[in-house]
């Protein structure tokens, strides 16, 4: 014992416990991560005042593994070599092609959870815990960064930073202004809809062979009652996405045509919701006013603000014929894949291969889902093949009762 107290006397190298080497080791590679995932969501943000923000902030979580890599040089760590350290597949890949809004309310989550894991328990080393410390506190800052970010997106779900009572009175008087403007409504993109698309053309047609093999058992039956219906799963999704979006158009037009008479008709109003806006956002209340005050001297900037505090975004609505191509194929290849084996075989065989391949299909879009909602994408896949599962059986023992006597 007496030997080990003197070489930790000894030796301003050695940790001072045996868990600094692997907490810092872990947060370093939490921040590579973090950076990683910053960058890739940069070159996605189309908005230069956002993309700037999550540019900054992708720097310092560079900043981060900066100073962790110095603090494991002084204690003799070896740091490892930065690109065996490397963002997941499917990571990587949701990170390119989720929606940013979902990205960033994950990333507001792993902030959260990096602080509470690797910056908040005392390591027992006194100059490791004040750099933890100083860390924590800038990943704070970025857990608030991204809630602002998704506020600009969600604005009725801001958290104020204002005193309790304040905000609640400042957030009265807001609602009570957007009371008379009952018209305000959302939109949601077409990539979702492709993807449930895929699912309902899957489960709709692997549902409808299921229960006509069961009915009939006869394959020329199956086949043509699964063509049948691929063909009008396809087009029905392929038409109401095409309305969905046209009618998402006409609303978010009509939208910003109503704003921009509220601007008109009632100015000084919407100079205060403007303002109440950004004192909810914890701006002083004479800098709101004045922000609102200038901002009304340019309708047109006017109208693009309030559009995105009121209405979430004052872009316009998805193409309709793009939504409308990429919710038909979709569903139409979906649809089709519970018919294949049809073409090739007959009778029960074909059943179970159907059955087989739509189950395996089942899983994979669940899988691909999880692209979209940042769930895991096995427990998604899961979650879809028993959904197939369900509608598969229950209309196979559909298809058993009302079974065609065969002539």
């Amino acid at each position: 014992m007496a030997r080990n107290n003197l070489v930790m006397s000894s030796s301003p190298r050695a940790p001072a416990t045996t868990d600094v080497g692997p907490r810092l080791l872990d947060a370093w590679r939490a921040e590579i991560e973090a950076s990683t995932v910053y960058a890739l969501i940069v070159k996605r943000e189309k908005d230069p005042r956002r993309a700037e923000i999550l540019r900054r902030m992708a720097e310092s979580e560079e900043g981060h593994r900066r100073r962790l890599e110095a603090r494991m040089t002084e204690l003799g760590i070896a740091i490892p070599d930065r690109s065996q350290v490397r963002l997941s597949p499917w990571l990587a890949l949701q990170a390119r092609v989720a929606p940013v809004g979902r990205l960033l309310a994950q990333r507001e989550a792993a902030e959260a959870q990096d602080i509470a894991q690797r910056y908040t328990t005392p390591t027992g080393d006194a100059k490791t815990d004040e750099l933890l410390a100083s860390i924590r506190a800038e990943e704070e800052s970025h857990a608030g960064a991204i809630r602002d970010l998704q506020q600009a997106q969600t604005p009725s779900a801001a958290a104020p930073a204002l005193a309790d009572g304040r905000a609640h009175a400042t957030r009265a008087r807001l609602d009570r202004l957007l009371g008379r403007e009952k018209w305000h409504q959302g939109g949601s993109g077409w990539i979702a809809g492709a993807i449930y698309g895929a699912n309902d053309g899957l489960a709709a047609v692997f549902g409808i062979i299921a229960g006509v093999s069961a009915a009939t058992g006869e394959s020329r039956f199956v086949l043509t009652a699964g063509l049948s219906g691929a063909v009008a799963s396809a087009v029905s999704m392929a038409t109401g996405a095409f309305l969905a979006e046209r009618s998402q158009a006409e609303v978010t037009a009509a939208n910003l045509a109503r704003e921009r008479r509220e601007i008109e008709d009632h100015p000084e109003e919407e100079k205060e919701e403007l303002s109440l806006f950004y004192q909810l956002k914890g701006m002083p209340k004479a800098d709101a006013d004045d922000m609102a005050e200038r901002l009304s001297r340019t309708p047109d900037a006017m109208l693009n603000v309030l559009a995105a505090e009121e209405l979430g975004s004052s872009k316009p609505a998805g193409n309709p014929a793009e939504a409308a191509v990429a919710a038909g194929v979709s569903t139409g290849i979906g649809a089709i894949i519970p018919v294949l084996p049809f073409f090739f075989m007959h009778g029960l065989p074909a059943m179970i291969v159907a059955a087989i391949v739509s189950l395996i299909a089942h899983f994979i879009v669940g899988a691909l889902k999880s692209l979209v909602t940042l769930r895991s994408w096995w427990s998604s896949g899961l979650e879809m093949t028993l959904a197939g599962a369900i509608v598969g059986g229950v209309l196979y023992g559909v298809g058993l009762l009302f079974k065609v006597p065969s002539q």
